[in-house]
């Protein structure tokens, strides 16, 4: 019985599960939407903006077609962005409010990627990190992503499977002490920069929430091989004029370095 009533408190994508048409019920938030709840309540405390950038990526598009080992577009991205951040250290930096407000700048960069996961019959949105994807071949990158697109969930997310569970007051002071104490260890699990798309269902997100620095998603490639990619970012620390040339910068890397990776993959570089 109690596991019957669980069911029915529970969320699907189609509406309340368990609630026929025309019904009127109370039903709790499921934990798969709670983790979403928190990032857009942590959002609201930087002022993100968000610039984008029409990029010509036919060959790198080519490149990946030919490829000898299937690389996906998001860890394209990753190695792009993160070679590109590595000559930036700004885009390492997080303002920090306590015990003072202060700068912190992390020691190495941290990648975030948002995955679609389902568990327990419900879609979850949860994060993978990549620790240093500058320095690491897209291969490497795209087996750990492999591992947390294929794994069983509690396996590859326990953590965060656990902060979904714990109750709203719990869950927000460990939001807080991760995000606003420490700059390290917030760095380690909260990344440096994130990364998120929903290119592979032809649409594109025009300002995702997020509490990083820096933030990146794209669009689908047209006919042309064109793609509009965005970057969001906190304007405490940067300027638009700032992010179009890292956006110029980022598309240099794709066509550049990343291009040829996929080609030569046993020749990347240091």
């Amino acid at each position: 019985m109690a596991q019957d009533r669980l069911a029915q408190d529970r969320l699907s994508t189609d509406g309340p599960r368990g609630a026929t048409a025309g019904s009127r019920c109370s039903l709790r938030i499921p934990a798969s939407r709670r983790l979403v709840c928190d990032i857009l309540h942590f959002d609201r405390q930087v002022p993100t903006v968000a610039h984008d950038r029409q990029m010509e990526l036919g060959p790198i598009a080519a490149a990946r077609q030919a490829a000898p080992l299937r690389i996906s577009w998001p860890i394209v991205f990753m190695k792009a962005f993160a070679l590109m951040a590595s000559r930036h250290p700004v885009l390492r930096q997080v303002i920090m409010p306590w015990p003072w407000p202060h700068l912190y700048q992390h020691s190495e960069q941290v990648a975030v990627l948002a995955i679609r996961r389902t568990h327990e019959q419900e879609d979850w949105l949860l994060f993978g990190r990549f620790r240093q994807p500058e320095q690491r071949a897209l291969a490497d990158l795209q087996a750990e992503l492999d591992h947390y697109q294929r794994a069983p969930v509690p396996e590859a997310f326990a953590q965060q499977l656990l902060l979904a569970r714990m109750p709203l007051p719990l869950r927000r002071l460990t939001w807080n002490l991760l995000l606003k104490y420490r700059g390290g260890k917030r760095c380690r699990r909260m990344g440096t920069f994130f990364m998120t798309t929903i290119a592979g269902y032809g649409a594109e997100i025009q300002n995702p929430p997020a509490f990083h620095t820096s933030g990146l998603t794209y669009g689908p490639l047209d006919a042309g091989g064109r793609c509009r990619v965005t970057m969001v970012y906190d304007h405490r620390l940067m300027d638009g004029h700032h992010v179009g040339g890292y956006l110029a910068e980022l598309e240099q890397e794709l066509l550049g370095t990343v291009r040829r990776e996929l080609q030569q993959p046993d020749r990347q570089a240091a």
